[in-house]
């Protein structure tokens, strides 16, 4: 059995436009420990994360307290949006959810993120086979790889979620098969 602990990303700053660079805000940074205590125990072998700031940034607390090293995966990254900043981010949210191909012309739809992010999963699940894993991920390209295996998680779903940051979502695979996926929220 491997296990894999997604952790979403903590609280960013949403006034850094730049989606790789974004960085924690001081609340999220004090919540990575949470994310930290909860881990602790856990057994981890290995701590992987998207590039993205803020998702190395809510795993690095606990990588470094458990003598870890981050490693970077590029293709966990979050979905690309656009070139441009999106101002009504919740109607596209809604249209990605509605048509998984739907996409603007610089951006990638959610089936395309979750193609991305199983196909490299998969290939970590093959590499760690029976390890404890992290993976410090976003809250789009979380929520596609929980309706890869649970088709039943949509839209209302995914704004529930929206506001958890931290996240942590447990799988547990049996070789490339999802056997179970719990869902925690540490903010309780």
């Amino acid at each position: 059995m491997t296990t894999v602990y997604f952790i979403r990303h903590a609280e960013p700053d949403f006034n850094i436009h730049d989606d790789l660079l974004r960085p924690l805000t001081k609340q999220g940074h004090r919540d990575a420990k949470l994310v930290t205590a909860y881990l602790r125990d856990k057994g981890i072998h290995v701590v992987l994360s998207s590039p993205y700031l803020r998702a190395i940034d809510t795993v690095k607390d606990f990588a470094d307290a458990s003598g870890l090293e981050v490693k970077p995966i590029y293709e966990f990254r979050e979905r690309k949006v656009d070139s441009a900043w999106i101002e009504d981010f919740t109607s596209f949210t809604k249209k990605q959810w509605e048509d998984f191909d739907y996409k603007l012309s610089d951006g990638e739809s959610l089936r395309e993120v979750q193609e991305r992010n199983i196909k490299t999963l998969n290939n970590v699940l093959d590499l760690h086979e029976g390890k404890n894993i992290v993976v410090g991920t976003h809250g789009t390209a979380l929520s596609t790889m929980i309706h890869y295996y649970d088709n039943t998680y949509g839209y209302e779903d995914f704004e529930k979620m929206k506001s958890l940051m931290p996240w942590i979502v447990k799988m547990q695979f049996n070789h490339d098969l999802c056997e179970s996926i719990t869902k925690i929220n540490i903010l309780k």
